[in-house]
């Protein structure tokens, strides 16, 4: 049985853009992106934080949910970004 430990995520970027990964680990991916040795995507933007986050994937599932969210419109995104936010808010 395939591990559940992948997650999805969403940055924001200092371009106002978002940008959709997956991970196992997601303080060592961001930093990777602050430094540059993660995706080709932050060489010309920062990223600032990380907005989104849903876990409980296998990596399979994981790469197919974030092709999912990459399909989605930007209003779309901040919707379901807005949402989660409001879900965890006490």
């Amino acid at each position: 049985m395939p591990k559940s430990n992948w997650l999805v995520y969403i940055i924001a970027c200092s371009d106002d853009t978002l940008y959709t990964g997956i991970t196992t680990d997601i303080k060592r991916r961001f930093a990777q992106h602050e430094s540059k040795k993660g995706a080709k995507y932050f060489y010309g933007r920062i990223p600032q934080k990380v907005v989104y986050l849903e876990e409980g994937y296998d990596r399979s599932t994981a790469s197919k949910r974030e092709y999912e969210i990459k399909q989605f419109s930007r209003i779309k995104k901040k919707a379901m970004i807005e949402k989660a936010r409001q879900s965890i808010e006490f």
